[in-house]
């Protein structure tokens, strides 16, 4: 029997892989067989970590391509060039995001609130739709957006964030129900509080840790690597017949 999870042949773009989850779905991508690109903003550290996933699957399964992703003509190179090194793209994860701010809605400035929408939303719009023309013409690929369960409840600290997340989860929805007649598969993976350097001013305040621990049924907080394998599942042939979903990954914080 074939292996549900294999993607050998398959090539991916991972946004904000450097480090935390993006980086821990890059690293278990290539383990499951797929090239991955590794791009965020800057090269060194893209580098840093493409070579550090090359060690680790024995191969050169990961390659550097750095871009802004509020430039679009930055991901349009991202994609060009991803296209000129492995030939096509099977698989586009959305991961990088902004939260410049952290505080109540009152407070946030216009140029922090356009950032966020424009780093989370419109600039992962841009990039699928860079994309998924190749993959509706194959008849195949897969689309990830990693949200956050922000975008399911509210908040007094991220709410400008929490509102970028939610209209990820609806833009997957509608892409779903855009790109399934040509099988191309739209999800979005909703992590609950994980120890990253993105997610550190929640984690590192004591206040905020222990309310999201004490409502979490596993009573801890997440680490990137246990995200990364629903982008796995999702990305191959097990997650063949899911699209237009949000799936949560929390250790029971929404089920409390």
């Amino acid at each position: 029997m074939a292996n549900l999870f294999d993607l050998t042949g398959k090539s991916a773009i991972i946004t904000g892989s450097s480090r935390g989850i993006g980086k821990a779905i890059a690293h278990r991508l290539a383990e499951h067989g797929a090239n991955v690109v590794v791009s965020s903003r800057k090269l060194d550290a893209c580098q840093e970590a493409a070579d550090e996933i090359n060690a680790k699957v024995g191969r050169k399964a990961a390659i550097a391509i750095p871009a802004n992703i509020a430039a679009k003509e930055a991901l349009q190179n991202l994609v060009d060039e991803t296209n000129r090194a492995y030939g096509k793209i099977d698989i586009c994860i959305c991961n990088a995001a902004s939260n410049p701010y952290f505080g109540p809605m009152g407070g946030i400035s216009d140029d922090q609130f356009t950032k966020i929408l424009q780093n989370n939303i419109i600039s992962n719009h841009w990039l699928i739709q860079m994309c998924a023309p190749q993959m509706r013409e194959r008849k195949d690929g897969a689309v990830i957006i990693i949200s956050s369960i922000g975008g399911l409840k509210g908040s007094n600290v991220i709410g400008a964030y929490d509102i970028s997340k939610a209209a990820d989860m609806q833009l997957a929805r509608n892409l779903a129900c855009e790109f399934g007649p040509d099988n191309v598969r739209v999800n979005t993976i909703a992590p609950g509080l994980v120890q990253t350097d993105f997610a550190k001013a929640l984690w590192e305040n004591p206040a905020i840790l222990k309310s999201s621990t004490d409502r979490a049924a596993l009573k801890r907080i997440g680490q990137p690597d246990e995200i990364a394998g629903m982008a796995v599942l999702l990305a191959s042939k097990a997650g063949a017949f899911i699209t237009g979903q949000t799936l949560v990954i929390d250790g029971g914080v929404t089920a409390l």
